[in-house]
């Protein structure tokens, strides 16, 4: 299954020229559909069913992905993305078990990657924090059922658009 989404996203990523630099994600609800903190018993996370061969697409197209999550269980959330073999694919993780907002996590992954807001994708469960990071410049999507090949759709047209956008608004 993973193989298939990841050749199907990398045929999504193929239809934009413009791609973000850095994508950045929500854990709980975006990545994984349950809260780690009520999970942490379980010995076998799981992703939602799309998302590995996403982020898998993302690494093959050379995009860099990072984490933006407010947990009250970091070392949980790390540990499930160890156990569940994608650690290595984050360039960036800011997981913070104080309730710190979204816009902070996004600030200090703009310091640690040096991308800018305006070439980020970022994907959230959560509306406000979808709402207050798109006030930065950062492309930013709401998903409902995790991270899968329509939120990637979704996120790279708009991502587009607001480039393009972008470039006509400098020509004028």
């Amino acid at each position: 299954m993973a193989d298939t989404v990841t050749n199907d996203a990398l045929e999504i990523l193929g239809q934009y020229e413009n791609l973000p630099r850095l994508v950045v994600i929500d854990l709980d609800y975006t990545l994984w559909p349950f809260y780690c903190e009520c999970n942490f018993h379980k010995e076998s996370p799981y992703l939602y069913t799309e998302a590995k061969g996403v982020l898998r697409a993302l690494k093959k197209k050379g995009i860099n992905v990072a984490v933006a999550s407010r947990s009250p269980t970091a070392n949980v959330a790390k540990t499930f993305l160890r156990k569940l073999g994608i650690l290595p694919m984050f360039v960036a993780m800011e997981i913070y078990s104080s309730w710190t907002h979204k816009t902070e996590h996004l600030q200090r992954i703009h310091w640690k990657t040096g991308v800018p807001f305006n070439s980020m994708l970022f994907f959230d469960d959560e509306n406000r924090n979808v709402e207050a990071v798109s006030t930065m410049g950062v492309t930013s999507i709401l998903v409902d059922n995790g991270v899968n090949l329509d939120a990637l759709r979704q996120g790279l047209s708009a991502f587009s658009q607001k480039f393009d956008s972008s470039n006509r608004s400098k020509k004028d």
